[in-house]
């Protein structure tokens, strides 16, 4: 669970190939609760990654709208929701241990039964385990915005994805995203508007309010206080 956070592929020479990802894993020390919680709680509530598509139905034991969220950090926002919503499911992915195990911890705390965790990479994840047409909504809430120009590349929203997360989002479901990085939410924008088959929720064309259904955390409440914006931007499948 927690060393294959991603898969290696190799060329026709048998060599690890090396891919441009989007995120950089950092280990961090597990607390004693994240630790706990890791071993206690992964049977029940976490995915190991596998080659095989999801029955949602079966995963969850009902036919509720199921909501993925990609790099849920801490998990804060992410219990919140499914305790807000205990007519929806929730899947997160996070490729830091600590994180997973803070929200394994929460959701336990919280007596949460409408959440599933991964510790993988996401793209596989999409290609392999999320069947086409069965999100209601995708969740990307201030990824990573590789400030510097030349580590642009990295930076998780690019047409592709855009393109696959459609594929994955049933008709009418919804790609939210936030970001505190105004040059990176004018990239998703014009990322998310150039790619076929979505449309801009906002009905200025651009930037949604923060729904009700975003939480606020507690470094967003800070970095209000010193003058730092939020943009979040929603685009349905049409």
């Amino acid at each position: 669970m927690i060393n294959n956070v991603i898969s290696p592929e190799y060329n026709e020479e048998g060599r690890v190939m090396r891919r441009v990802r989007s995120f950089v894993r950092r280990q961090g020390r597990l607390t004693k609760r994240q630790e706990e919680a890791l071993e206690s709680e992964w049977a029940e509530m976490g995915i190991d990654f596998v080659n095989d598509p999801f029955d949602f139905a079966k995963l969850f034991n009902n036919s509720n709208p199921v909501t993925l969220e990609i790099g849920f950090g801490m998990g804060t926002s992410l219990v919140t929701m499914a305790a807000q919503n205990p007519d929806q499911n929730f899947l997160g992915i996070e490729v830091h241990a600590p994180g997973v195990g803070a929200c394994l911890a929460s959701a336990k705390e919280e007596n949460i039964t409408n959440l599933r965790v991964m510790c993988h990479d996401a793209i596989e994840v999409l290609d392999f385990m999320i069947p086409n047409g069965s999100l209601a909504m995708v969740q990307l809430f201030f990824p990573d915005p590789w400030h510097k120009a030349k580590h642009n590349k990295r930076r998780i929203v690019q047409v592709p994805f855009a393109e696959k997360i459609r594929s994955k989002l049933i008709d009418g479901g919804v790609f939210h995203m936030a970001t505190d990085w105004q040059p990176y939410a004018e990239h998703m924008l014009e990322v998310m508007t150039s790619v076929a088959g979505y449309e801009n929720v906002s009905t200025s064309g651009d930037y949604v309010p923060r729904p009700e259904s975003r939480p606020e955390t507690k470094f967003e409440k800070r970095g209000q206080r010193l003058g730092h914006g939020v943009w979040d931007l929603m685009f349905k499948r049409v």
